[in-house]
């Protein structure tokens, strides 16, 4: 069974879908989970309350990927380019695990603000 979940931030609300994945797994047991909003290129990235290590780790992701950050214990979304990235490739500041993928328009995050309040929850 697919689990799913919700991220709200500002006016934006969208689902995405977890993977099977042992960090998927650590992030699914400590829901729901609120943060306030970090930028780095059209990335949003929080702490969450989640501490392992790289597991299949990548360094370059694809628009609407929703990955965990080992170096900076973080949540991220991926919805363009960061500051690292190169033509045609979406790089996080250092290697990440995917967790899963968004299920809608990944640009919808441009309308997200630094600083706002951010929660991730199941969703039904």
């Amino acid at each position: 069974m697919a689990r799913k979940i919700k991220i709200t931030a500002d006016q934006v609300q969208m689902k995405a879908e977890l993977n099977n994945s042992a960090t998927a797994d650590l992030i699914w047991e400590k829901l729901p989970i609120e943060g306030k909003v970090s930028t780095w290129g059209e990335e949003i990235y929080f702490p969450i309350p989640v501490n392992t290590g790289p597991e299949n780790a990548v360094s370059v992701v694809e628009e609407g990927d929703i990955t965990y950050w080992p170096e900076g214990k973080s949540f991220c979304i991926f919805f363009g380019e960061t500051p690292a990235s190169t033509v045609n490739e979406i790089k996080p500041a250092s290697p990440v695990n995917l967790v899963g993928r968004l299920l809608g328009n990944p640009k919808d995050w441009l309308n997200v603000s630094e600083g706002s309040g951010i929660t991730l929850e199941k969703a039904d």
